[in-house]
């Protein structure tokens, strides 16, 4: 009775008596109820929910001023960030979910590319209708307007009169026309054109350049069917593995390499097989006003013990030590080794070291020793040693490849070895097996292992291939329809944790940007377990492609254990319509 007593009247005993605050929070609870059922279930008309939670409405296209759509290089972000190192021109990502949910479009006139390898000399304007190198360039070779086409002439600043006369010059100092160098890396590459004309010479160049007031420099050198990245040498390690470069080449890349206590150089020498070339031509080579620059450049290289080949012109030329390093020395900059705890393979956004990288097995994997082209392609390095079982690995790897292409070209009538794919990216690449065993094809393909898997790619590199880490829970660095074939193998283990097996990211997100990188019609091929490409089966289709679901090769366990997707891209334009 006491109990009652102490209620306030209108809650003792008989009918509930509203009162005005008991009102205000019933409306209150309601309207919070109201917001969250908004917010958490898919709503009917909202295509994204419905596509992301299994279903096939479709995904809308972007507006027609996203074509090249980049989401981690946006100057609109970038413009935010800090200019120091060129800290704003690195990879910026947009946190997730919050990175534009559309299907990039084609631009306006836009068709299939021109074929390899007539590529290389032409590509469509109309493709990419930015026509500022050409008319800044145009003079030094680079490319010109002719009608329909971009032409190239093969030119650059520092070899107005052609690549091949360039790579000619450049044969007096450096083995490049005898099978000895095989991987090279191009800093600041303009339109490709030095990488492209050694293609006949099978070197495998990877060029690369950051988003620049030129805009489409790498988009260019993808058209035109040439290894090509985009990216900025900047704050961090590039994203490739230690001892990874036969050569590495500098045509007026403008990179300050004594800067910031040599970081640059440093990067550079982490990059750098031993016993590889290092090659800038133009500043600060014997050039007007910037003797000091160069006087540091040839201190600092020779305090890493880098043998002078030659100073012909404005070109520079140095051979790296194919022993380990020299260091420690008595030396102006401090050079000093790194600590034991630094892999040099670390490459995933990791800040750059003012230490040299004390690397392993430097005299096996050395310019000399490492077989020379073909033959590296087929025989495991002495890297793949150091992973567990990786030599036996390497082979069973190998052979599964092998057989896995055949069936892909008999069976699932992907078009390899046709004029239709140039461009290819293996998103999972492991030991490079998927490459090796297309690399008679007239392809050339980007390795991508991811940042979070072992880190493997030095062998990548070891067999005369190339590729890049990367964590495919962010988008790529590269342009829009800038590939023909995307290859994911085991595509879940791409968005999982490896050790917890826990969702990282989203299927839907990571096909939407392969959609996003792929050409139209081009080919998706999508490995995975039944029911993961079944719900990869239904993001085609919301995002407009034409797939099928097939089983695997026999060798491969047949239709319980494994499936794959092949989709072809739709050839679509604003407003949407098939072509």
């Amino acid at each position: 009775m006491g109990l009652l007593s102490s209620l306030p009247p209108h809650r003792r005993g008989g009918g509930w008596q509203w009162s005005f605050l008991d009102v205000v929070w019933a409306v209150f609870l309601l309207a919070v109820v109201v917001f969250l059922a908004l917010v958490f279930t898919p709503r009917r008309g909202d295509p994204l929910s419905v596509a992301r939670s299994g279903g096939a409405a479709a995904v809308p296209p972007c507006s027609a001023t996203e074509v090249d759509l980049l989401p981690c290089e946006d100057p609109r972000r970038s413009s935010r960030l800090s200019r120091e190192m060129n800290y704003y021109r690195e990879r910026h990502c947009p946190a997730r979910g919050e990175a534009p949910a559309c299907l990039v479009p084609p631009p306006s006139g836009y068709r299939v590319p021109v074929p390899w390898p007539e590529s290389l000399h032409k590509i469509w304007h109309d493709n990419m209708p930015y026509g500022k190198i050409a008319e800044r360039k145009g003079h030094q070779g680079w490319m010109k307007h002719e009608g329909s086409y971009f032409i190239f002439p093969g030119g650059g600043t520092m070899f107005p009169d052609g690549a091949e006369q360039y790579i000619e010059k450049l044969s007096q100092y450096v083995p490049l026309k005898t099978g000895v160098l095989r991987t090279g890396l191009d800093m600041g590459c303009g339109v490709a054109s030095f990488g492209g004309f050694l293609l006949k010479e099978n070197i495998m160049t990877l060029s690369f350049a950051p988003r620049d007031s030129h805009k489409s420099q790498i988009q260019f050198a993808l058209e035109r069917g040439i290894p090509a990245f985009l990216l900025m040498l900047g704050t961090r390690r590039l994203p490739f593995p230690a001892q990874s470069f036969d050569f590495v080449h500098c045509s007026r890349c403008l990179i300050p390499f004594t800067a910031y206590n040599g970081s640059y150089l440093i990067e550079v020498d982490r990059l750098l097989r031993p016993g590889g070339y290092l090659i800038i031509s133009g500043p600060p080579v014997r050039w007007k006003k910037q003797e000091k620059e160069w006087n540091e450049l040839q201190v600092m290289a020779g305090a890493l013990c880098y043998k002078l080949i030659t100073v012909d012109g404005n070109t520079a030329i140095w051979k790296k030590p194919a022993e380990a390093s020299c260091l420690p020395n008595q030396n102006e900059f401090g050079l000093d080794l790194c600590s034991t705890d630094d892999d040099p393979d670390e490459a995933w956004y990791f800040k750059l070291k003012k230490c040299v990288s004390k690397v392993s097995m430097v005299e096996e994997i050395a310019i000399g020793s490492i077989q020379r082209w073909p033959d590296r392609l087929s025989k495991p390095s002495a890297r793949a040693s150091l992973i567990n079982n990786g030599v036996n690995l390497f082979e069973v790897d190998s052979q599964k490849w092998v057989r896995r292409v055949s069936y892909y070209k008999k069976s699932l009538g992907v078009k390899l070895g046709t004029t239709h794919i140039r461009n290819v990216m293996d998103m999972n690449a492991f030991f490079g097996g998927f490459a090796t065993a297309i690399v008679s094809d007239p392809v050339w393909v980007m390795n991508v292992v991811p940042a979070r898997k072992p880190l493997t790619l030095g062998v990548i590199y070891d067999r005369g291939l190339i590729g890049v880490y990367h964590d495919w829970c962010e988008p790529f660095s590269t342009y829009p329809r800038t590939y023909d074939l995307i290859h994911a193998d085991a595509i879940d283990s791409l968005i999982s944790d490896p050790i917890s097996g826990t969702s990282r990211c989203d299927l839907f997100d990571v096909m939407l940007e392969m959609d996003r990188i792929l050409r139209p019609e081009g080919t998706a091929v999508i490995r995975g377990s039944p029911d993961v490409i079944d719900k990869a089966a239904q993001v085609a289709q919301s995002i407009r492609w034409n797939a099928q679901v097939r089983d695997s090769e026999p060798e491969s366990g047949g239709t319980g254990t494994e499936k794959i997707l092949v989709a072809m891209k739709t050839f679509w334009k604003l407003p949407l319509t098939s072509q």
